[in-house]
This record gives structure tokens, sequence and C-alpha cells, in this order.
């Protein structure tokens, strides 16, 4: 007998997480395997994952929402570099559009997954109102972002205890934290912490930036004209159509530049630095030692963070901390920082498939000695797949291209009456980090994710143009495993007869 519970729920796919991505592979199922059954189980009580978790100040996209957007629902307000609550809008609208939000199970927090092959079934356990509830599926899609919702990368700092002000983690912002007329030091100079200085530069007496090492920093328009200008004149959907192409396009076009002459690159940037900033400034805060998209550009809208030090209500410090004492921060070439709150905005700690308990078969797998299949899949394990966007451009483009792939999975399955779906390495296969970016948040985590391989199905690209032309047009038997589940009493049975003694 196999694991099935006949009183289980059971549904043809279960979608993990109620995000951006979330959402969007529950509008693909309906769309596309429109005979699938599914749920979602979402760990909050609301939907919109990050741009539900995080509140604080200035909290955006640094990406334009013509490509963060979905595919299928344009997005129609006048900021391209659109405000957190605006994002969550979007997403909680296109979830009662389609009727999405009738499919999620809020407060169910999924800690294991476990393949029965016997069943071809996915047992998933989750964690609901205290206690422990199970449902089962055919096909397992986790949507649950890249990192940990309930642990940011928070390092301990010397003579922190003796501190006498706030010290803050922006991933657990205090609702009402007063911080007007106070003395602010921003840790880190990433995406998060170049949003949050100008924007509590607006009410603090003054807010310093302090990082080890500078950042690339560009600044693009809030709104863009030409979008705006095409919805008056065209239908919506045409409209956005045309630049969300723009945007792919011209997005490829530079991250392939930079990584072809990092040189011309690099002073390309400097040289739109110099539009907003003093030539010493730049040097000395604004220019690193890596190449351009070695990590991740930071996007200001509007020029804001170099108004703001422009106007003298923010400022940059480049340097290391030695220690924390009761007024401030200490750094090692002497100087200090005094300060009322201190803003630790030193990074995410990225988690595979939400770090659940993962078994095929009884035996626990180990994620990390597995090979990333088509930048979704996993080597040997069955019917998973998990959405990961791009490092260099929106995550939803990705996102987008591997629901549909799912979809198209299924579909294959259904039509040739499969029920097991199974990535197999055929020949050798030599491994390579999974993500090729020197961003701190990655490299710490690169030892406990999948490996790629040297060649196809088994590269993760960073290319919107090779993957769609792949899933959308590729073999789906590409190195991939159609079957049927075998009975357990069947595996390994004698079927020759008795001999007569």
């Amino acid at each position: 007998m196999g694991t099935g519970d006949a009183n289980m729920d059971h549904v043809d796919v279960i979608v993990v997480g109620a995000g951006i991505s979330g959402i969007g592979a529950g509008y693909h199922l309906q769309d596309k395997s429109p005979d699938r059954s599914y749920m979602i189980l979402e760990g909050r009580a609301d939907m919109g994952g990050t741009w539900d978790l995080f509140r604080y100040p200035g909290i955006r996209s640094d990406s334009d929402m013509y490509t963060l957007g979905y595919i299928f629902e344009p997005w129609t307000e006048a900021k391209a570099i659109a405000d957190g609550p605006n994002i969550l809008n979007y997403v909680k609208r296109t979830a009662a559009k389609y009727g999405i939000d009738k499919h999620i199970r809020f407060n169910h927090q999924v800690k294991a997954a476990s393949w029965s092959t016997e069943d071809a079934r996915w047992t998933v356990t989750a964690l609901h109102e205290g206690s422990e509830v199970q449902y089962s599926c055919n096909f397992l899609f986790m949507c649950s972002g890249y990192y940990n919702y309930a642990k940011g990368h928070r390092p301990h700092f010397e003579g922190e205890e003796s501190f006498a002000g706030q010290i803050i983690h922006p991933q657990f912002w205090p609702e009402q934290l007063d911080y007007a007329g106070k003395q602010v030091v921003v840790i880190g100079s990433g995406a998060t912490a170049v949003t949050i200085v100008p924007e509590m530069a607006k009410k603090a007496a003054h807010v310093t930036m302090l990082q080890r090492s500078p950042t690339y920093v560009v600044s693009r328009p809030s709104e863009d004209a030409m979008a705006n200008r095409l919805r008056g004149l065209l239908p919506t959907k045409l409209a956005y159509a045309l630049v969300r192409w723009r945007n792919v396009l011209f997005g490829m076009y530079f991250f392939n530049a930079a990584r072809k002459n990092p040189a011309q690159a690099k002073e390309r940037v400097l040289a739109m630095l110099g539009e907003h900033l003093p030539s010493e400034t730049i040097a000395e805060h604004f220019t690193p030692r890596y190449n351009v998209w070695d990590q991740r550009l930071c996007l200001v809208p509007d020029a804001d963070l170099f108004d703001a030090i422009k106007a003298g209500t923010a400022s940059v410090v480049t340097d290391t901390i030695a220690h924390f004492d009761d007024t401030g921060i200490a750094l090692t070439s002497g100087k200090r920082l005094d300060a009322d709150i201190i803003v630790t905005a030193t990074g995410l700690e990225l988690q595979l498939l939400s770090d659940i308990a993962l078994t095929v078969d009884g035996e626990a797998r180990d994620m990390a000695k597995t090979f990333n299949y088509k930048g979704m899949m996993y080597s040997d394990i069955p019917n998973l797949a998990s959405s990961f966007g791009y490092t260099n451009a929106s995550w939803t483009l990705k996102a987008d291209l591997t629901c549909a792939y799912v979809c198209r999975l299924l579909n294959t399955m259904k039509k040739r009456g499969m029920r097991q779906a199974t990535p197999r390495i055929a020949g050798d296969l030599e491994p390579a980090p999974f993500l090729d970016f020197s961003s701190g948040y990655v490299t710490r985590a690169m030892e406990r994710f999948p490996k790629q391989g040297n060649k196809q199905p088994w590269q993760v690209h960073q290319n919107y143009l090779k993957d769609l032309t792949a899933l959308r047009f590729g073999s789906v038997d590409d190195e991939m495993e159609f079957s049927n589940p075998v009975p357990r009493a069947e595996i390994g049975t004698d079927r020759r007869e008795p001999v007569s003694a």
C-alpha cells in the first residue's frame, strides 16, 4: 500500500508561496492547464511576499514595473519605479481579478515534502495554527522566493550591547519608529540602503550611509515618459508589451556590453554619476573595485540619493567598523559617527525551497548535491519545480517563463498518460556554482545551493531571450524521464516458475 491518505486533501498541483511568483503561478495554471486543480499554501497571514513583509521607509522596486509586472497583467500606474504599497496592491488586484485568491490557504508554513514513487504523489506537511496538517499533490511548485523571511543577514558588531539607541534590521522594521530629528547611521550600500537613506533624510536630522566599499549606483526617472505617452495612444496591452520588450532588450544590451567591455561600462556609469556628484565624491564613495554587473547595480529613482547628499541631509562614509559604543560607532580610521538609530542594511539570508525537509521514497535529499535543470528543476527529483528569477533583470521575467514551462510539462504528461517527470543526467557533467555573482548574500549561500552544469539543459542562464527560446520552443524530452508509478509489490519481484525437486 502507498503513502496516500484517503482523508488528506489532494490537488494536482500545490504552489508554495503567495507572493508575486505564486500569484503568477496560479494564473498560468488556470490559463494553460485549466484541467489541473491547485492550491496555494502561504506561510503568512496575507499575500504579497516581499511586498507585504518589507515595511521600511521608501520600500520600492529596483526594477521597472514593465518587466517586474506580469506578462499577462499590464502595469498602468504613472510611475515605472513603484513603491512597495503600490506593488502590493497590484499583486492583490491581480489575484482578485482572476480568482486566484480563492485558492490560497494562509498561515500554512510548509515544513516538509515527501515523494512516493509508488503513488506518484507528494505529501506536503505544513504548520497551521500550531498544528501539523498534510496535503498531497502530483506536482509541487515552489514559489516562495530565495531568502529567509524569519532571519536577515545580521553580523554581530563588537560593543553593540552598549549602544544606548535603537538597532534595527530593515527586514523587521518597527511600525511606529520615530526618527524625526534623529541622527541615523545606515550600515550597508546595497539596494536596501540606497532606498532607506534618502527617504529617512526627509525627516531625520542627518543620515549617514556607512559602507565598507562602494557600489555602482545609477539614477533613472521614476516615470517612463514614453510608456505614459504610448498608453494614451495605443491599447493598454499593446503599449505595455512594447515598453516591456524595449526595457528587456535595453537591459540585455547593457549587461552584455558590460561583460564584453567592462572598462567602457565602468567609464559610462561613472560619467552618469558625474551629472549629479563632484568627482572627489565619486572617486571616494561610488567607484567600486569590481566590474559593472559582477554584482547587481543599485537603482535610485530621480537621483533621490544624490539630491539628499547635495542637500547635506545625507552623507556617505567609506570605512570599517571598529566597535559600537553608547553613542554611536567608532571607525577603524579613528573617526566616529554619532547615532540615535543604527540601521543594519547588511543583507538577506539566502534560502532554497524555503529550507523544507525534502525526501524521495523515504530518503532525505541534500539539494547541494543536485544539479539544477533549466533553471527550475533538480536532478533525480520528480515532479518538483521552483521559481527563481534573474540577478541581472526583473525577477518576474524568469518567473513567468518558469510558470509557462511547468504548464507545458504538465500538459505533456497528460497527453502521454504519464504521471512522473524526472530530470536525469545523461553522460558526464562538470559542476559550477548555481550563480556567477560576487555579491556577499550570494557567495555566503552557494555551498548550500544546487550546482549548474557545463552543458544544456543543466546551465542557468541570466538571459531572457535564451530562456524564452529554450523554455517555449525547446524539447521537453531533453534529459527528462517520463514514467508511471510501479507498485512496490512489483519492484524486484521474482517471476520465475519454481523448479521441481
